[in-house]
């Protein structure tokens, strides 16, 4: 189906919490622009909550340096139920309305935050696994990026006492790199081994050679994009990429951490990106998505992708995959992971025999679970402009609230319903 702006959406059971007012000052928007660059990809990620262009132009570029993009712009779209029956979403697109995310962390104690807060943390946090490595080797090449890393909050003002990941080196809780602490590269490689399983954790982590972090809320101000009351959350991000000589040197990451701010749980989490791809010239753009993979995909419609802002004869496809999905709710009889097995994700070892272990302990992890694009018009299948409509559309619903549907456009009557479109 020819498009340039899609959705890609994963169900999320998160425990996450609301707050109904916006903190003791309105926050300004978020400014901040931060670019990712280790690699054979040039990109932007913004404070905002949206990423891949810079409020105006595509900034998605690959290879780097051919002047070639092949997204316009993202976001991140997040909703759920409050206990009351709301819907509550938070949401971003092109900032035409405004925005509903906000930058820095969230008072720990009530949810909220104010605008000099939201000023001090309006910025990118940019970091080389290199640099870390030549400051541990030697503390005197300390450079600005490890001396200013945010790694506690200021508890003084309710901020959580650890913010963006650090290596503790004298267990003492403060990141101080005078003390021989970095920021948190797993420098040895040695992940720890979950007791008794074939897994490993990296969530304490950063990742890749280049990383970029900041944290967000989504209670700063008014939800002028969505609409929506706020959920008052908190989002840690990391951007990241790794320097290769495969095909991980032409891809880019992002990890986020949501974190409960507030006292009201919201149930029937949705979290996912919004994806508006552009793959060189847009105009014969197709989408589709691969569900065992948890892919979502764009491809020329023909052998040869025009213009000069086009891709040339042969051109390439461009893929958005969900790697590591949220935790699923234990026992929920879904096979979340689709690895086969129904509520059980790992093995065990004993003696050189495998043995499949029912989910009690460690929870599947949820893949891609919806697939949607939007059509850039007035009709039921354009864009949200409330809460309910942006919460349908991560549901696989169209504005009207009706569900997708199998084949065509996705909204032939009297066909299938369907959580994907042009799924194969």
């Amino acid at each position: 189906m020819k498009h340039s702006a899609h959705s890609l959406t994963i169900l999320a059971y998160l425990l996450v919490y609301s707050v109904s007012s916006y903190g003791q000052a309105p926050c300004n928007p978020p400014i901040s622009q931060a670019e990712l660059n280790i690699n054979n990809v040039r990109t932007t990620v913004l404070s905002g909550g949206d990423m891949w262009w810079n409020l105006s132009d595509a900034k998605y570029e690959i290879p780097k340096g051919s002047g070639k993009n092949s997204i316009f712009s993202g976001a991140l779209w997040i909703g759920g139920i409050d206990a009351g029956g709301q819907i509550r979403v938070a949401t971003q697109t092109y900032r035409q309305s405004g925005n509903d995310f906000w930058a820095g962390p969230l008072d720990t104690t009530n949810a909220t935050t104010n605008n000099e807060r939201c000023q001090k943390y309006d910025r990118h946090y940019t970091i080389t696994r290199k640099e870390v490595e030549e400051f541990v080797k030697d503390p005197s090449k300390m450079t600005e990026a490890i001396r200013t890393w945010p790694g506690n909050g200021n508890q003084a003002a309710n901020e959580s006492r650890y913010l963006a990941p650090f290596i503790d080196k004298n267990g003492d809780g403060i990141y101080d790199p005078y003390d021989g602490d970095y920021p948190a590269f797993n420098l040895n490689n040695d992940y720890p081994k979950v007791t008794g399983y074939n897994k490993r954790t990296c969530d304490n982590n950063l990742m890749g050679d280049q990383n970029i972090w900041w944290v967000i809320n989504d209670v700063g101000n008014a939800h002028t994009n969505s609409g929506s009351l706020p959920m008052g959350i908190e989002i840690r991000n990391q951007a990241f990429a790794f320097q290769t000589n495969d095909e991980i040197n032409d891809a880019t990451f992002y990890k986020y951490q949501l974190i409960n701010r507030s006292s009201q749980t919201l149930s029937e989490m949705y979290f996912g990106n919004y994806v508006d791809v552009d793959l060189g010239n847009y105009i014969d753009d197709y989408v589709g998505c691969d569900v065992p993979r948890g892919l979502g995909f764009v491809y020329n419609g023909d052998e040869d992708d025009e213009t000069s802002n086009g891709y040339g004869l042969n051109p390439p496809a461009l893929g958005v995959d969900f790697l590591q999905g949220p935790e699923a709710d234990i026992n929920d009889n879904i096979d979340n992971d689709r690895d086969g097995c129904l509520d059980c994700t790992f093995y065990r070892e004993t003696d050189g025999t495998i043995t499949i272990i029912p989910d009690h302990v460690i929870r599947e992890r949820i893949s891609m679970t919806n697939f949607m694009y939007v059509f850039d018009d007035g009709t039921i299948l354009g864009m949200p402009n409330s809460p309910v409509e942006y919460y349908y559309r991560m549901q696989s619903r169209w504005r009207d609230g009706s569900y997708i549907t199998f084949g065509g456009d996705g909204n032939i009557p009297g066909t299938p319903p369907a959580n994907y479109m042009f799924s194969w």
